[in-house]
């Protein structure tokens, strides 16, 4: 317990007391005594100060945070929390009319039911300590998570673990509603809450143990993953490639009906905000403000600017024209492919990746037609194709001159860190994607997955959800 301190108006009196003569029964000039009462007021005023810094702050941060670092990542959340209701508006726009709101409704709920599966359970799984490399233990559940220390294994001793926390919760809303764009238009609401809590849970966690916990197996075989190109983009691309499988084609896709965006202008505005949110996605994965969160601020940055340029020309040569749709699509690909990169590449490669990326992936999503899989808004062929794409190019291209801290996993050379993002990609994609099959068939076993034909055919937002987007 702290000691019960005297208040500093006590300290004065005794001191006072002390001066006075009549307490004393000694004779003191009348001057010599007003000095006296100023040098007992000054003095108790400094002891009671003193008696009061010896006192412990129960607001303050533990020994080892560091101020400026903890300022950066309060920064790096906010930006990467935007990012959630700018998918919205980027998803929200290029569906039709009247599923404008169910789309945008797919991203916002994650915001609400995710965050709570993170405090309760999801972040100790993914980020407690872990003797098996698979899974973390149950340490911090139950919001058991301290608000100024860092986390007991010191992975991250320079901020408060409740921060880490709250950035790595981010990352946790906006994966699973990604997923969200290859359904939309024709998935129940229901059955998408229920399938994105479960695969949060059952893939998410998992797999954020592998790659970015400190004993995760991944990450001790050497596998590269700055902020999440396999963990969010390759894991979040495959389960939405199984939900297309799963729900089987749009009505107006098997009819061959023209299928219009409703508001480019407001895909255009999330794409941006996109961008905006993505400096923190990348440079906060630093988890610090250092040369490594500039280095990664820089490659984020010229990749989206490259991404776009990539997929415009493109387009350019397939179609003979440059659309705003293809602008905010390429800078979203140069993006997603950045990501496992941005900490351990330079700026010049950052930039190649983007520009590769928004080639690439401007083709990829022509694979739906293909195959005959009905990916509404292409998540399979941007996040799925460009978090592969991403992972391979970090071993291509990463340099211990970018990030010194990862010579040991260049000692084999490029070759053999290629050889490791690989093998970390394809587990992940085949774990995401076989572990959705199955909880989405078990799902289906209890209620329908898609909604009915006649709910199509009204739209999402009035069958499902009883309003409108617009009311004109």
């Amino acid at each position: 317990m702290t000691p019960c301190l005297a208040s500093p108006e006590t300290k004065i009196d005794e001191y006072v007391k002390m001066s006075d003569p009549r307490r004393r029964g000694n004779s003191i000039p009348g001057n010599l005594m007003k000095k006296n009462r100023f040098l007992a007021v000054a003095a108790g005023l400094a002891l009671s100060a003193a008696a009061i810094a010896d006192t412990p702050d129960p607001t303050a941060m533990a020994k080892g945070i560091s101020l400026p670092d903890s300022v950066w990542m309060v920064v790096a959340t906010v930006l990467v929390l935007v990012m959630t209701p700018a998918l919205a508006m980027f998803y929200g726009g290029m569906v039709r009319r009247k599923n404008a709101l169910s789309s945008m409704m797919h991203s916002f709920i994650m915001m609400g039911v995710i965050s709570i599966v993170w405090l309760f359970l999801t972040y100790s799984l993914a980020f407690g300590k872990t003797s098996n490399g698979f899974i973390g233990n149950l340490e911090y559940a139950w919001g058991h998570i301290p608000m100024a220390h860092a986390n007991t294994d010191g992975a991250v001793p320079n901020i408060p673990a409740g921060l880490h926390m709250l950035y790595q919760l981010m990352f946790a809303i906006i994966t699973p509603a990604l997923i969200s764009g290859a359904v939309a238009e024709r998935m129940k609401f229901g059955a998408y809450v229920a399938f994105t809590t479960i695969w949060s849970i059952v893939v998410y966690a998992p797999i954020a143990c592998w790659v970015w916990n400190d004993n995760g197996w991944l990450n001790k075989l050497g596998a590269l993953d700055f902020a999440g190109g396999t963990v969010v983009h390759f894991a979040s691309g495959m389960a939405a490639l199984a939900a297309c499988l799963m729900l089987g084609k749009r009505k107006a896709v098997e009819n061959k009906e023209p299928i219009l965006p409703n508001n480019l202008t407001m895909t255009l505005v999330g794409a941006g905000l996109l961008w905006f949110g993505w400096i923190g996605f990348n440079a906060g994965s630093a988890l610090a403000l250092n040369k490594l969160a500039i280095g990664a601020f820089v490659a984020t940055h010229m990749a989206a600017a490259a991404g776009m340029i990539g997929w415009l020309i493109c387009e350019k040569l397939r179609i003979g024209k440059a659309t705003a749709l293809g602008a905010a699509s390429g800078l979203v690909a140069g993006l997603v492919a950045i990501t496992p990169a941005a900490g351990y590449v330079q700026p010049v490669p950052g930039a190649l990746i983007g520009f590769i990326a928004g080639i690439v992936c401007c083709y990829s999503v022509n694979l739906k037609y293909r195959f005959g899989f009905d990916d509404s808004l292409d998540v399979v062929g941007v996040h799925g194709v460009g978090g592969f794409l991403g992972a391979i190019l970090t071993g291509v291209f990463a340099s211990i001159v970018a990030n010194p801290t990862i010579a040991d996993q260049l000692k084999g050379g490029q070759l053999m860190l290629i050889f490791h993002q690989f093998i970390g990609a394809i587990v992940i994609g085949a774990f995401s994607f076989v572990a959705s099959l199955i909880i989405l068939a078990t799902i289906k076993a209890f209620t329908p997955l898609r909604a009915t034909e006649e709910e199509e055919i009204e739209g999402m937002d009035e069958a499902l959800h009883g309003e409108a987007a617009y009311n004109l």
